[in-house]
């Protein structure tokens, strides 16, 4: 079964995707560029569809800081000239469809803010008319979509950064049987905050938990039956590394301690 593609971006927004001919290299892949008073730059970069991220970094060069995305189908996506990742290059991680991968910016052989984007065949063969939000960009072609990517698909009405709070970003997550465990940092203060989000029984209370624990200090964690989420569990930890991660039922994760910055 084909994967369908959602926008790389925050649900409600909405950029030009410019499938520009002739000198875009490789031909077909798209820009997404403003639109409208909405500059591009330092948006949440988004996973289009489920599958396996690798990250990338070609330095000053080509794609800049990339992400590329393997597909259940064998298809992938590229998402270039990233101003940030939410791993460091090399690194692997599981996303599902709204996951954030990274932001918008310049880098690498860039002129100005934009996201490159390209959709791939399992051979490695460009689509040049790839296809989001139901929308078909061929070859020539731009066009104004809006996205509904990260809309509550999963029947969720809260989403990490709503739990969080302002000034939090996502910079890593992972899968759990029936939801998803985050987290996320806030850079003007130096707090991280742990969010799990359930995608099933929601409205219902069932059992959830996340917990946040900065090298050589306590683990805090929520724990209980709750409707949609557990957390915010927030601490401090500018310059250390912190393990994380939470449950749904009986499905749990826990990372190793990472992020250190």
């Amino acid at each position: 079964m084909a994967v369908s593609h959602k926008s790389p971006f925050n649900c409600g927004k909405t950029f030009y995707a410019n499938n520009w001919t002739p000198t875009h290299n490789p031909a077909g892949s798209i820009d997404w560029q403003n639109y409208g008073g909405d500059a591009i730059n330092g948006e949440t970069v988004r996973a289009t569809a489920a599958g396996t991220a690798t990250f990338y970094n070609a330095g000053n060069t080509s794609y800049g800081k990339w992400v590329e995305i393997r597909h259940s189908d064998g298809t992938r996506t590229r998402y270039a000239h990233l101003a940030t990742m939410v791993k460091s290059a090399g690194a692997t991680m599981s996303v599902g469809q709204g996951t954030t991968i990274g932001t918008v910016g310049s880098t690498g052989g860039s002129n100005a803010p934009h996201l490159h984007y390209e959709q791939r065949t399992s051979g490695g063969a460009m689509d040049t008319s790839p296809t989001v939000e139901g929308v078909t960009v061929s070859l020539g072609q731009k066009k104004a979509i809006k996205s509904t990517n990260g809309c509550g698909g999963s029947g969720n009405p809260n989403t990490p950064e709503s739990v969080c709070g302002s000034g939090f970003t996502v910079i890593d997550s992972a899968a759990l049987t029936g939801g998803r465990t985050y987290l996320l940092y806030n850079s003007g203060n130096g707090d991280n905050c742990v969010a799990t989000m359930k995608t099933t029984s929601l409205g219902a209370a069932s059992a959830v938990s996340a917990f946040l624990e900065p090298q050589g200090a306590s683990r805090t964690t929520d724990s209980g039956s709750f409707e949609y989420y557990a957390g915010p569990v927030k601490r401090n930890a500018a310059g250390k590394c912190v393990k994380w991660g939470g449950s749904v039922g009986s499905s749990t994760y826990t990372s190793g301690f990472e992020h250190c910055d």
